[in-house]
Formats: C-alpha cells, structure tokens, sequence
C-alpha cells in the first residue's frame, strides 16, 4: 500500500518521530512522509512512533492509498529532492 505520514508534534520531539519515519519512508517535506510499504511495516512504525508522541499535544495523520496510481500529485515551487541530499 502507498502511505501519506503527515505530524505536528513539539519541537524537542520532531527529530525523533523524524528519525523513526526515515526509516521506512521517504522524507518529502517537512513533516511529510509517503511511500510504499506493507501493512506489517507500518504496524511496526507506529508501534515505534506511538510511544514518542503526547497524543493530548501532537498529532499524526496516516494516509492510506490503496492504488497510487490514482494519485496526481502537483507540486507548486520547488520540489525538494531529498534523495540528492544523502548521495
């Protein structure tokens, strides 16, 4: 399945959920992540991220597209490209 991982927590808590995230998808904006991955995977994510996060403060919005294929996305201004920053 194709995932949009969208999070709005503390600040002394982001590069932890940040950390976590990067291991299983990709880093498209801030505080956005999307990418393929199976439904065991993201169980384990969130079983990470879930402890790291204040649910009475922080938020966590997982987008789950059956088929990416229906997705158009438009992107206005510059598109970050994030994998040309770790090569």
């Amino acid at each position: 399945m194709y995932v949009l991982v969208a999070y709005d927590v503390e600040e002394k808590r982001v590069p932890k959920v940040n950390k976590i995230l990067k291991k299983y998808l990709t880093w498209t904006q801030n505080s956005l992540f999307e990418g393929e991955i199976t439904e065991g995977l993201l169980k384990q994510c969130m079983a990470e991220i879930l402890p790291k996060i204040d649910p009475a403060h922080d938020s966590l919005y997982v987008y789950r597209i059956a088929n990416p294929k229906h997705i158009k996305k438009v992107v206005y201004g510059v598109e970050k490209d994030f994998e040309s920053m770790f090569l």
